[in-house]
């Protein structure tokens, strides 16, 4: 049995991605040799590890004595034979080239000891044809760092036809040890996982660009702002280098035939020299410089079918995972922490709907007849199976009772122990209209005795508006002042029954909540808003005042002074200035909305079922009524309380000081 245990790591070019990767083998603690062709590249990447590791003795994320001692552990050579004569780990890093890295592993094979791992950091190349090179193919594997290898979590440890088991599990313990997110690849196929379903993604965007379907910032717009992806397909291209996606794209398509979708544009801008921002210009242009961020309207991307532009990413890791290659969890665990995608891919399939994505598939298939878009067998069985996704309850993961019910204008979301309203007229700011509230009120009589739901949040779709309020369309013309009376009551009617269910309700407002949309937030409990949200009761610039309550709840929340300044003047306030007068209870960024408001929820729904339906009622309708009333309304709600299972639960937990579990008995 050869040692297992590794010390000393020797890196083979010091490029951005070999220093990064000696970097980070230092800081965890590992002997580290980087090589390359002069001492002066090598001096030049020793000054860019100091700078880096000086950043992050500067954040406090190191001491600023363990700088020295990093750099203490780095040496450097010229000489791949003598760097890897002592090496228990090599880890290639030079350019993209096979013949360059057969040349490396080659040398190393004949100077490195016999128990020493050969990785290469290749992103695009087979790790078999790179051990073609060598006389020990069972000890050769892949460690693709993701760039730079000091802030990105992710990294794939890829098997090629002949890596041995302990081999790959040894190279998957390092990367553990080095504090980094490893995902293992069973099989060696182009591109692996991660950039094989970057590939998938961005050679359908190019097609449908190509074709006219859609534009660059329609599409960029869409999966930016509605998909919540950090950034847009072509502009990340652009950030990453027109060079460095055309050069991985071919790398992979001339090895398979699945990944053969020609994409003219990026050929185009590749032979121009547009290459990007470090160009001036590749999809957009950069005329401020190389730090200009690309100009992507949000409302560019309203009408793009994103399950069109997903479809083909989610097929392809439907076949990595029906081949073996990764595990379902892996594909997912790649993409976030490998791209940045808020949800997995298979997350993006549940959510679309198995059987929309085949008909998405369908249709490219039909339209391009190229394999990447062929429905892969996995789903087509899903979906006649009926395993849709969320709508069905389980899809590529369990949602046990959970599932979808699409009305009219709203779509409910079962997600024990939480559901979601959304209000879905995305295209009209989800303003509001009977039919909506009518069916916002049959979905609380839904969920009214559902036990396995304890909190309600009530959001907007799409990415612009909660709700902008009434549909104001519905007043043209010379209706009856009754007609006005009966639809504001229906109106006050549905608004006030959020007030009055028994469960905690939670306004997660992203975007406009105005007049009616601000009505509904206020009737319920607790109001989370992004930074860029806007509030306001704008309906005396239309010659009329709130209908829903607004008179009479947003007194409770600001005071009667505000209050009447935000009716009377109709100004819309930012969100913290809302939270600063107490309209709102918290403000969070963009990016960390959907967590945060899931997190306040779950905190939620921990608690005893029963006393928060009493507590939410005492404040509620006790505020409403002189104190004294209230007072006996508490005390009436407190003995209630008291003699519940959930009370003597939360006694007895407390005694033995641990978590309490309330059942709502």
């Amino acid at each position: 049995m050869m040692s297992t245990q590794i010390k000393r790591v020797a890196v083979i070019g010091s490029g951005m991605m070999g220093h990064g990767i000696a970097e980070v083998s230092a800081l965890a603690g590992y002997e580290v040799v980087m090589v390359d062709i002069s001492q002066d590249i090598l001096n030049k990447a020793l000054e860019r590890i100091k700078w880096s590791l000086d950043k992050l003795a500067e954040r406090g994320t190191i001491s600023k004595e363990k700088v020295g001692e990093v750099m203490g552990r780095i040496k450097t050579s010229l000489s791949v034979a003598e760097a890897v004569k002592n090496a228990d780990l090599m880890i290639e890093a030079v350019t993209e080239d096979i013949d360059r890295k057969k040349q490396v592993f080659s040398e190393a094979d004949a100077n490195a000891p016999p128990h020493a791992i050969l990785a290469t950091n290749t992103s695009s190349l087979p790790i078999t044809e790179i051990a073609s090179a060598t006389k020990r193919p069972e000890r050769v594997v892949g460690i693709h760092f993701f760039n730079p290898p000091v802030l990105m979590p992710l990294v794939e440890i890829i098997k090629g036809a002949q890596t041995s088991d302990e081999v790959a599990k040894r190279a998957y313990d390092f990367v553990k040890s080095l504090g980094k997110e490893p995902i293992m690849v069973n099989k060696d196929v182009p591109g692996f996982v991660v950039n094989r379903i970057l590939v998938a993604l961005n050679s359908a965007a190019c097609l449908l660009v190509a074709n006219n379907i859609y534009s660059v910032v329609e599409i960029d717009s869409a999966v930016k702002y509605r998909a919540g992806l950090p950034m847009g397909i072509f502009e990340l291209q652009d950030f990453t280098g027109i060079d460095v996606g055309y050069l991985v794209g071919f790398a992979v398509a001339v090895r398979d035939p699945m990944l053969r979708v020609p994409c003219p544009l990026i050929e185009e801008l590749y032979k121009k020299g547009w290459l990007g921002q470090k160009s001036g210009r590749g999809f957009y242009e950069y005329k401020g410089g190389p730090y200009e961020r690309a100009n992507i309207p949000r409302e560019a991307g309203e009408k793009v079918d994103l399950v069109l532009i997903f479809a083909p990413a989610i097929n392809m890791a439907a076949w990595l995972l029906r081949e073996g290659i990764a595990s379902r969890e892996d594909i997912d665990k790649g993409v976030k922490m490998g791209l940045g995608w808020p949800k997995g891919v298979f997350e993006y399939a549940d959510e679309f709907g198995i059987d929309k994505v085949v008909e998405a598939l369908n249709q490219l298939y039909s339209k391009y007849n190229y394999d990447l878009f062929k429905p892969d067998p996995l789903l087509t069985q899903m979906v006649q199976e009926g395993k849709l996704g969320q709508k069905s309850g389980k899809g590529f993961y369990d949602y046990g009772a959970t599932g979808v019910t699409e009305f009219k204008e709203i779509i409910l979301k079962r997600e024990p122990p939480l559901a979601w309203i959304i209000l879905n007229r995305p295209h009209r700011l989800n303003t509001l209209t009977l039919t909506m509230l009518d069916e916002v009120s049959k979905a609380l009589d839904m969920l009214w005795d559902d036990k396995e739901i304890r909190v309600v949040i009530i959001r907007g779709a799409g990415d612009r508006a909660f709700s902008a309020g009434a549909d104001v369309t519905s007043f043209q013309g010379p209706l009856h002042t009754y007609y006005f009376f009966i639809y504001n009551r229906k109106f006050q009617e549905a608004v006030s029954k959020i007030e009055r269910f028994p469960k905690p309700v939670i306004a997660a407002i992203d975007g406009y909540a105005l007049g009616g949309g601000l009505e509904i937030a206020m009737a319920c409990d607790f109001r989370i808003a992004t930074e860029r949200s806007e509030l306001g009761q704008p309906e005396i610039n239309l010659g009329i005042i709130p209908g829903a309550g607004g008179t009479q709840r947003l007194i409770r929340y600001v005071g009667l002074g505000r209050a009447k300044e935000l009716i009377m003047l109709g100004d819309r306030i930012k969100a913290d200035e809302a939270y600063r007068i107490g309209l709102v209870n918290r403000v969070v960024p963009k990016e960390k909305f959907e967590d945060e408001v899931r997190s306040f929820a779950l905190r939620l729904a921990q608690g005893p079922p029963i006393a928060l339906t009493y507590a939410k009622y005492a404040v509620n309708f006790g505020t409403q009524v002189p104190v004294d009333i209230g007072l006996m309304l508490e005390a009436a709600f407190f003995s209630m309380a008291v003699n519940t299972k959930d009370a003597q639960e939360g006694v007895m937990a407390f005694a033995m000081r641990r978590r309490p579990e309330f059942k709502g008995e």
